[in-house]
C-alpha cells in the first residue's frame, strides 16, 4: 500500500508539474533567467561591441558605486522623491476615498473624474505637464493673469524634481484611492455608531476608527508606493530629454542605469551592479515597512 500510494503521489505530482510547465517555462525565460543573468553581469566587465566578452571583476562594480558622484546624486534624488511622494500620495488617496465614501452628491461623477489621471498614459501625462510647466505654459499664464511673475519650472535645478513629484502625486493617488474606497466600504457601521455614542465627532471617528481599521491596507499602499517610486524613470527621462538635468536635479537611479547600460561603452556590468543594488534597497525598504506594519497590528 505504501509503494502504491507513493507511486500515485509521484504520478499526481508529475501531472501537476506537466500542466504547470508552460507557466514555469515563461517564468524561467522572462523573469528568473534575466534576474540571474543580470546578477552574473554585475560581477563582470562586459564588452558588447566588437565581439562579446566577459571579464570577472568580483565586487569592483559595486565598490565603484560609492566613488561615482552621479550615482550618489541619483540615489539622493531618488530617496528625496520616495520620502516625499509616498506619504503625500498615500494621504491624498485616503482623503479622496473618504470624501467619496461620505455619500456626497455626484459621487459617481467625482469617482470617474478622480480616476482619470490613472487611465492616462504616463508619457502623455508627462508631456501635458511639460506644456503646463513651460515658460509660456498654462501655469505661467495664470500667474501673469493675477499679476505674479512667471517661473522656469523645467530649467531651475531647485524646482525641477519637485515639479515631477507634484505630477506623480496627482497621477498615482487615484489608483490607491480605489483600494482605500473598497476597504472603507468593509468597515462595519457598528464601529461608527459606538463612536457616536461615546460622543466622537466626524474628525475623531476618522482618526480613531477609520485610520486604525485601514492599517493593513495602508501598509499595502505604502509598499506598492515604495516599489513604484524607487523605479521612477519615464517622467524623469521625458522631462530632461534623457540627461537627468538640469544639473542632474532629475537624475534617478533607474535613469542612470539606462544611461550606463545603453549610452556608455563597456559599462553594462556596472549598470547591472547598480540595478542589483537598487533591488536590494527596494527589498530592504519593503521588509522594514512590513516589520513596522506587523508591530502596529500587534499593538
Amino acid at each position: 500500500m505504501n509503494k502504491r500510494s507513493s507511486k500515485k503521489k509521484l504520478r499526481d505530482a508529475g501531472q501537476g508539474y506537466l500542466f504547470m510547465s508552460p507557466t514555469l517555462f515563461v517564468l524561467a525565460l522572462f523573469i528568473i533567467g534575466p534576474i540571474l543573468y543580470a546578477i552574473f553581469l554585475s560581477f563582470n566587465k562586459v564588452q558588447l561591441l566588437g565581439g562579446t566578452s566577459f571579464e570577472f571583476v568580483a565586487f569592483e562594480n559595486f565598490s565603484r558605486i560609492m566613488e561615482d558622484n552621479r550615482a550618489l546624486i541619483a540615489l539622493k534624488n531618488t530617496a528625496k522623491y520616495v520620502l516625499i511622494v509616498v506619504p503625500c500620495q498615500t494621504a491624498l488617496a485616503l482623503i479622496l476615498a473618504a470624501t467619496l465614501n461620505a455619500g456626497l452628491k455626484g459621487e459617481k461623477f467625482f469617482r470617474i473624474v478622480y480616476f482619470l489621471p490613472t487611465l492616462t498614459s504616463s508619457a502623455v501625462l508627462t508631456l501635458i505637464f511639460m506644456w503646463m510647466y513651460n515658460k509660456e505654459g498654462l501655469i505661467n499664464n495664470l500667474l501673469e493673469m493675477i499679476g505674479l511673475p512667471g517661473y522656469n519650472f523645467l530649467g531651475d535645478p531647485d524646482i525641477a524634481l519637485n515639479a515631477i513629484m507634484l505630477m506623480n502625486i496627482w497621477a498615482t493617488a487615484p489608483y490607491f484611492m480605489v483600494i482605500y474606497l473598497a476597504a472603507l466600504q468593509d468597515i462595519p457601521d457598528s464601529l461608527y455608531e459606538a463612536a457616536e455614542l461615546d460622543g466622537a465627532n466626524a474628525l475623531q471617528k476618522f482618526f480613531y476608527v477609520t485610520v486604525p481599521f485601514l492599517r493593513p491596507v495602508t501598509s499595502f499602499v505604502v509598499i506598492m508606493g515604495l516599489i513604484g517610486t524607487f523605479q521612477l524613470f519615464d517622467q524623469s527621462y521625458i522631462f530632461s530629454g534623457g540627461s537627468g538635468g538640469p544639473n542632474n536635479s532629475t537624475l534617478t537611479v533607474v535613469l542612470l542605469i539606462y544611461q550606463y547600460a545603453f549610452k556608455s561603452l563597456g559599462t553594462m556590468g556596472y549598470a547591472a551592479a547598480l540595478a542589483f543594488a537598487l533591488a536590494i534597497i527596494i527589498l530592504a525598504a519593503t521588509l522594514i515597512q512590513r516589520k513596522f506594519s506587523k508591530e502596529e497590528s500587534l499593538y
